[in-house]
């Protein structure tokens, strides 16, 4: 009995540190303005599956925390730049862009 309560034990741990190691913090710079602009920058994070978003307006980094089994920095950059906004990676779908509030269209040079 104390061999299966020893072995449960064990798995329990394993299982927690496996969950904890798979979560993720990176910054990725957003191009944007405003407070608009935060709003749709962390709902496109967060429905690429990011389970923390948080955008700031004066140094344009986005924080995303995510289980990196279930999504990736890539996948989270892909979203952000089809609601409209340039990533470091990725250019944000010009479509999108245009669609933005006057004051999130942000100095996109695609654009003039």
């Amino acid at each position: 009995m104390t061999t299966i309560k020893a072995i449960a034990t064990a798995i329990f741990m394993c299982a927690g540190i496996s969950s904890f190691a798979a979560s993720k913090t990176e910054n990725i710079k957003v191009s944007g303005n405003c407070g608009q602009c935060e709003k749709t920058i962390e709902k496109a994070a967060k429905k690429a599956g990011a389970t923390e978003a948080k955008w700031d307006e004066d140094t344009k980094v986005l924080v995303v925390t995510y289980d990196d089994a279930k999504t990736s920095n890539d996948a989270i950059q892909k979203s952000v730049a089809a609601s409209g906004y340039d990533t470091e990676k990725y250019t944000g779908d010009m479509k999108a862009y245009k669609n933005l509030h006057s004051c999130c269209q942000y100095d996109n040079k695609r654009a003039k």
